[in-house]
């Protein structure tokens, strides 16, 4: 008996695939999450804010990291340029410059100590077992598939104007100057999404690896919800 095999579902049109990217941010950003509508609504008190701000800043201290692995992935001088200015981003080319700098001042204008965000001690095991994920991801997969998890970029920069609002009516007793990160990634992330998703449109050609695209997106949702959940479980024990 012969067995004939199906012929390889048809690739999408540059259309269609990109509207599945969207559609998965859409559909499963954290912006969803619901520890994130009880902030932008003001519903988190001040050691809610701090928690969120510790261990969100464990994730933003590996984004450089997961980035210099993807840039050893990449097989030209142009994109390897393009991809290290996200380092330079978010590291700065000098001290006291760059995105985790200004992350460390928002911890310090919500009233943290810089050595004890730096330090990690109270990063909660939920949030190290997901940012560890993330950049094992990077680290292990397809440069195809590290760059189409950073695509969570494309709804990014509608929350973070979101949040600059929340946080300026909800939380005034943070110092404005420590809302400068959110500012800095409205711009930022619009750039990289834009750069990021030219990448993947193009470099996507088979069903099978648009498929995988999209599920690497998926994934990367996945790892910022579980973050949160996280981060939403411990305050739920510590209201108790």
């Amino acid at each position: 008996m012969t067995t004939t095999l199906a012929p390889p579902a048809k690739p999408w049109t540059p259309a269609e695939f990109e509207d599945r990217l969207r559609t998965v941010g859409q559909d499963r950003y954290h912006d969803r999450h619901p520890f994130n509508l009880r902030m932008h609504q003001g519903g988190l008190d001040p050691d809610e804010v701090r928690c969120w701000i510790t261990n969100r800043f464990h994730y933003q201290r590996h984004i450089p990291v997961k980035d210099a692995l993807i840039t050893a992935k990449l097989d030209s001088s142009r994109l390897r340029r393009m991809w290290l200015r996200r380092i330079e981003d978010h590291d700065g080319r000098g001290e006291g410059e760059g995105g985790i700098e200004r992350w460390l001042r928002l911890g310090e204008a919500a009233g943290l100590d810089r050595r004890t965000l730096l330090s990690g001690e109270t990063v909660l095991p939920g949030v190290r077992l997901a940012v560890e994920g993330y950049v094992n991801f990077c680290r292990l997969r397809s440069p195809l598939e590290a760059v189409a998890a950073s695509l969570t970029e494309l709804t990014a920069p509608d929350l973070m104007r979101l949040r600059i609002e929340a946080f300026e009516r909800h939380y005034p007793w943070i110092a404005p100057d420590g809302l400068a990160y959110f500012r800095t990634r409205v711009d930022q992330g619009r750039r990289d999404s834009a750069e990021a998703l030219d990448l993947v449109l193009r470099w996507a050609r088979t069903r099978e690896e648009q498929e995988r695209a999209v599920a690497a997106l998926s994934f990367k949702c996945d790892v910022l919800w579980a973050l949160l959940d996280a981060v939403q479980q411990h305050g739920a024990r510590e209201r108790v």
